[in-house]
């Protein structure tokens, strides 16, 4: 597969949605946003995510929107935007709405007071019907992170945490900006039990500068002795283009394509024999986590926080950048926070761009989604659900031949299935049904970049 890796090295998206961000556009309104938000069935409960788009430092690998401040007053003016767009979006919606899953992201949330936290909590409760059931669950970085402010996410709910690792050798630290001691981040995995925060995922990083699959196997031990339920082991995406700041990672430090493979893999094999089991390419769980529980019963999905088990068909999104997916289509607000800031004072849903679905883009998300999760799809069952045929597929299936040729897949009839030591590579399966990305290499469209496929 080292000899695939290099033939592949594509760049594709990650598939967290389907049509993927970079073909939203600006036709898509806040007027839009509040007919599609007016639709919405009250039978059906919600998502929420919330982003925190502020740091107290840049890490160089960081592919997030996030501002560095270094005093409070920014946040806490954001917070009353965000308050605002709350009461504005509950405002929009036809009755109140049950909530199940909340999330937090940045950024780093880490930034917000305990007492903040509270009022934002408060606010929720105040205008949806949070679920005692409901996961409330939060991005955490380490190096903010006091025992006050574990407190007080508990008090106010919180009973997940992402912890963000990334590795966890001095060079790599220091070659990417974050210095983070393992010491710390078991300190705060401490107070987060102690304080009844038990569910708690870490995220793992290959392909850092100064990585090798040595060091990627000793973080990924260092990492399991704290005893995650989930661990996500994402490859570095390094796109300096769109990210300035990873302009600061020198590329001559990065592993090329033959080492990212190896300590994908390796990791991953680790992983498997300590107990974890794979979801889908980059996620690992507990065989006793609700990941892998819909793993096996078929209702594990994807969406902008990754894999998840959230079964809602709405997620909506608050604050500068976040998106939004309803069954309409999906929103983006404003990424500059200036804008943001200003639609909402004016009393507006500060909504940038976004993209309308058709039955094609949900035939076709659906596809992708199956690949993504279960390594599998059966054309037949998926166009006889959308009312149409698999054989609409053949200038699909004729892609996927080099892949089958080379063992990265079978097709037999109409059923893909991604092969188990080629898990890596489903992103590239998934991408021949994306319609978007493939219009894009015509002569003549945009190409949209992507990160490196494996």
């Amino acid at each position: 597969m080292n000899q695939l890796a290099n033939k592949y090295d594509f760049r594709v998206p990650r598939y967290t949605s389907y049509p993927t961000a970079p073909h939203f556009h600006d036709g898509i309104t806040g007027d839009v946003a509040s007919d599609w938000l007016g639709a919405l069935d009250p039978a059906e409960p919600l998502s929420l995510y919330f982003h925190i788009p502020f740091c107290d430092s840049m890490c160089w690998f960081c592919g997030c929107y996030t501002k560095i401040v270094n005093r409070y007053d920014p946040i806490a003016a954001y917070l009353e935007t965000l308050l605002k767009e709350v009461d504005l979006i509950a405002d929009k919606l036809p009755t109140r709405f049950k909530a199940e899953h909340l999330h937090w992201g940045g950024g780093s949330p880490t930034m917000l007071t305990p007492k903040d936290w509270q009022r934002l909590i408060d606010r929720l409760r105040e205008r949806f019907d949070i679920s005692e059931t409901a996961e409330i669950a939060v991005e955490l970085d380490p190096r903010d992170a006091t025992e006050d402010y574990i407190k007080g996410i508990a008090k106010a709910g919180v009973n997940r945490a992402s912890i963000g690792v990334q590795d966890f050798h001095a060079e790599v630290q220091e070659a990417i900006n974050r210095i983070q001691p393992f010491e710390v981040t078991k300190q705060v995995i401490d107070w987060l039990r102690q304080y009844g925060i038990t569910s708690i995922n870490m995220d793992l990083m290959y392909g850092l500068p100064h990585q090798t699959t040595e060091r990627v196997i000793d973080q990924v031990d260092r990492a399991v002795s704290l005893a995650p339920e989930r661990i996500a082991l994402f490859g570095y995406a390094h796109v300096p283009w769109m990210k300035e700041h990873q302009k600061m990672i020198s590329e001559a430090d990065l592993p090329g394509a033959d080492a990212r493979w190896e300590q994908s893999e390796t990791a991953s094999d680790r992983l498997v024999e300590l107990g974890y089991v794979r979801i889908g390419f980059d996620h690992f769980a507990h065989p006793d986590d609700s990941l892998a529980i819909a793993l096996n019963n078929g209702t594990l999905h994807r969406n902008f926080q990754g894999y998840t088990a959230d079964k809602a068909s709405t997620l909506i999104g608050f604050g500068a950048s976040a998106i939004s997916s309803l069954p309409q289509g999906y929103l983006q607000n404003h990424l500059p926070m200036k804008s943001y800031t200003s639609a909402i004072e004016k009393a507006e849903l500060p909504v940038a761009r976004g993209i309308a679905v058709e039955q094609d883009d949900l035939l076709r998300r659906k596809i992708i989604e199956h690949l993504m999760c279960d390594m599998a799809v059966d054309l037949k069952a998926v166009a006889q659900e959308f009312d149409t045929a698999p054989e609409n597929f053949q200038a699909e299936l004729d892609r996927l031949q080099p892949y089958v040729e080379d063992g990265i897949c079978t097709l037999e009839e109409f059923k893909i299935t991604v092969n188990e030591d080629a898990r890596p590579f489903v992103r590239l399966i998934a991408a021949a049904f994306d319609s978007y990305l493939n219009k894009a290499a015509e002569p003549g469209q945009e190409v949209k970049r992507h990160s490196r496929a494996v």
